[in-house]
């Protein structure tokens, strides 16, 4: 099958995360994109896991690329980024509101070179209002939505918040980024003209405390009584399962045993199962520490209750429903050869997977440039002999 987005050029500007994974996305369905690296490199290129110097968090974020090195601020770039820009359909930019503008390559700029031009930033708080200057990551951004005290609430016994390890907001930003990339894409073919797609990571991740909005708009906390989904523990590990509906409490306890605790008045209706959460859980619980996980989530299984062991990534990776869908996919650098994680969703007429090889820092420098039509001399002043 042929790729979705094949002859779409991006300029991928983007460092760390957030950017670079929306580029990546568009790269998987086909675009050219064109990784634009100061001479010292993306900075996640030195993050580890490390193989041979070789970064897999860099890989995971950026194969299927190209990678070009330019000082942004040397005469010599300046000479050839009107080449590339004016060649460009996409521009993805994560600096911080104000970098770009340093660079002369702001969207007002660039937009008289090339009006067709659909010019992403990402930022932490948005281009312009009172935070926009504020330098952000992902953990800065989960405490200033709300995220984390949302999910502190969620934490029995816990008055303090989470550590961040997993950077939500960053891959929450880029997929958003990517969504609205094609959406402006698509806008084009009618208006003939392309836009700045401003993107805020601070909106991105308000829009996952549902619950928690609602109940700041009406200046009331969320209901106590909210279920909370945890481990259950079984006689050899610990299981999620999620009681969300009728029919799932209903087969939650015939699987258990207990049906009796369908009519019981704690439980038999919505509001008071709310009510009465941890008394219901406890009641599941009793069960299940005495069956194996196996015999727990089969018997969930049966009567269509949704249910899983925790598993670790590694697991993970060999599950059978993701070799299944070819979810995983082996990718090359420098350093040799290593698994990452395709696009989650699959086309049927068209194919969605990572491209095969990361980029060493600059390899296309000079074959971008020609191609964008740079002169012998141009190419001479930045590329090393």
């Amino acid at each position: 099958m042929t790729k979705p987005l094949q002859g779409l050029k991006v300029l991928d500007f983007a460092t760390t995360i957030a950017g670079p994974y929306c580029a990546r996305l568009l790269a998987d369905l086909g675009a050219d994109v064109i990784k634009i690296e100061s001479p010292d490199g993306d900075m996640l290129r030195a993050r580890p896991p490390l193989i041979d110097g070789e970064s897999r968090m860099f890989g995971q974020l950026n194969t299927g690329k190209r990678s070009i090195t330019l000082d942004l601020k040397a005469p010599a770039a300046q000479s050839v980024m009107r080449k590339l820009i004016t060649n460009a359909d996409v521009i993805v930019e994560n600096y911080r509101p104000g970098v770009m503008q340093r660079f002369g390559l702001d969207y007002d700029t660039v937009k008289s070179w090339n009006p067709r031009l659909v010019y992403c930033s990402i930022s932490g708080f948005g281009q312009t209002g009172p935070s926009a200057h504020l330098a952000a990551y992902a953990p800065v951004i989960h405490a200033a939505s709300g995220f984390d005290l949302a999910h502190l609430g969620y934490q029995p016994g816990r008055d303090r918040p989470d550590y961040c390890g997993v950077y939500i907001a960053d891959m929450l930003a880029g997929t958003y980024a990517f969504g609205a990339i094609m959406t402006a894409v698509n806008q084009r073919q009618t208006t003939g003209e392309g836009q700045q797609i401003d993107l805020s990571m601070l909106e991105a991740m308000l829009g996952l405390s549902l619950v928690e909005i609602q109940g700041a708009q009406f200046e009331m906390p969320p209901p106590p009584s909210r279920p909370i989904f945890g481990p259950t523990a079984t006689a050899d590990g610990y299981i999620q399962i999620a009681i969300a509906s009728e029919r799932t409490f209903v087969g939650a306890m015939k699987a258990a045993g207990r049906p009796d605790l369908i009519e019981d008045p704690r439980f038999k209706a919505y509001l008071d199962r709310r009510l009465n959460w941890g008394e219901l859980m406890d009641e599941i619980e009793a069960w299940a520490r005495d069956v194996t996980t196996e015999d727990c989530l089969n018997l969930l299984s049966e009567h269509g209750v949704p249910a899983t062991r925790y598993k670790a990534v590694a697991e993970v990776l060999e599950d059978p429903q993701l070799a299944h869908r070819h979810a995983i996919k082996q990718v090359r650098d420098a350093g040799g050869p290593y698994k990452v994680i395709n696009p989650p969703f699959k086309m049927s007429g068209g194919d969605t997977s990572v491209g095969d090889t990361v980029p060493s820092l600059g390899q296309h420098t000079r074959e971008v440039l020609e191609e964008a039509g740079a002169s012998a001399d141009e190419i001479a002043a930045i590329c090393a002999p």
